[in-house]
């Protein structure tokens, strides 16, 4: 089962990757989580990566694939992954078709969880987080039982910066640049499915678990 989940922030990509990753087996993958690995463990890519990223510079598509390819072919990801996060470009997608074509292992299928993006600002700006002990809350999916108050520690609840209408409408703007290309390419090729994300959880993961064990 290998996989690719699109989808914008708020669309609960997140929530579906756990319990994706939960039924089917496999390793989790995002482009952070290997970033800090390939850091962290100086390998000589990511010492390469680090060489960008100190000089504020983003990392070369190139790179950033040979970084991911090495990931995959890790132990644990040999018999699936969820990928998350990658590609975020046309060029990132091209590579990875041309290194699983090359290794005989297409990808099963790519999920776009697609939510209107009015309910996603309403989703994102609603969140509040506790000043005190980090807990979070939304005012209309999971308010505090007082206003402004967290249940836990009593703590003031209050709204990130980047949870802001302005910053969110931009944060998705960015999305959607980025991400139409791939929504395009993979549907050209057949193993685009979109999923409608503003039902509940339950009913978003039964629907992306049909798409995937009808490709298997």
């Amino acid at each position: 089962m290998r996989i690719i989940l699109l989808g914008p922030p708020g669309a609960g990509k997140g929530t579906q990757a756990e319990k994706l990753v939960k039924k089917y087996k496999i390793p989790h993958i995002s482009t952070g989580d290997i970033f800090r690995a390939a850091l962290q463990e100086g390998t000589e890519l990511g010492l390469r990566a680090k060489e960008y990223m100190d000089q504020g510079e983003l990392v070369p598509d190139d790179l950033v694939v040979d970084i991911v390819k090495e990931r995959l072919e890790q132990e644990d990801a040999q018999n699936g992954y969820l990928l998350d996060g990658f590609p975020r470009t046309l060029a990132q997608a091209e590579a990875l078709d041309e290194s699983l074509r090359a290794s005989g292992t297409p990808l099963t299928g790519v999920i776009n969880i697609s939510v209107d993006p009015q309910e996603l600002l309403e989703r994102l700006t609603g969140r509040r987080v506790c000043r005190g002990c980090g807990a979070t809350y939304h005012i209309k999916f999971n308010p505090p039982t007082v206003r402004s108050v967290c249940d836990k520690c009593g703590g003031e609840l209050y709204q990130r910066e980047d949870d802001t209408v302005e910053t969110v409408k931009q944060r998705l703007e960015v999305y959607r640049q980025q991400t139409a290309p791939l929504i395009e390419y993979y549907g050209r090729k057949g193993i685009l499915f979109t999923v409608d994300g503003s039902q509940e959880i339950d009913e978003v993961f039964r629907a992306i678990t049909t798409i995937l064990d009808r490709q298997q």
